[in-house]
């Protein structure tokens, strides 16, 4: 057996290994929902080492227990998921309500900047569109298509659309991500 062999004998043992384990959970997942409501309980208090909210409906304990399995099998959330809902579950604490992401309007007149495989692009935004090459489209997601030769979100593509949550949500959730 040549060194060369060894990585794709360990590979495929691992593939094997997921696989098994993922058709375990697959199975696991399809007797959730020939269980009782008592072992749905049981089976929470196993997963989660916690007792399940008393008046949590048989689909929600069900669901509950499908998720930690799928977690444990496939991983769960992100690091910084997980830092954002803790923010967002402070912010609910303390001021009873979630920061709302601005909605971004382009008015006549604006002019959106983008390099682009070395060059660079300028649109305007006019009444009826925007104006590209002064050739006047319908959407930007027709500008970047034209532009990059693949399908893209236009508003993405130019940095517009939704803007970033207050600034501190952002700079809370963003200074731990770097940190």
């Amino acid at each position: 057996m040549s060194h060369r062999q060894i990585p794709e004998i360990a590979t495929s043992i691992v593939d094997a290994r997921k696989r098994a384990d993922i058709d375990a959970l697959a199975t696991e997942l399809a007797a959730l929902n020939r269980k009782t409501a008592a072992d749905l309980r049981a089976e929470w208090r196993r997963l989660f080492r916690a007792y399940p909210p008393k008046k949590l409906s048989r689909d929600l304990l069900e669901l509950g227990v499908a998720w930690k399995l799928q977690e444990r099998v496939l991983g769960g959330l992100s690091a910084v998921t997980r830092r954002h809902i803790a923010q967002l579950a402070r912010n609910l604490e303390s001021k009873s309500d979630i920061p709302k992401a601005r909605r971004v309007s382009l008015k006549p007149g604006a002019r959106l900047v983008r390099l682009w495989d070395g060059a660079t692009h300028e649109i305007s935004v006019v009444e009826d569109g925007f104006v590209w090459r002064g050739k006047t489209w319908r959407s930007l997601s027709a500008i970047a298509r034209a532009m990059t030769g693949t399908r893209w979100s236009g508003p993405r593509f130019f940095g517009v659309g939704v803007a970033k949550a207050p600034a501190s949500l952002e700079e809370d959730v963003g200074a731990r991500d770097h940190a």
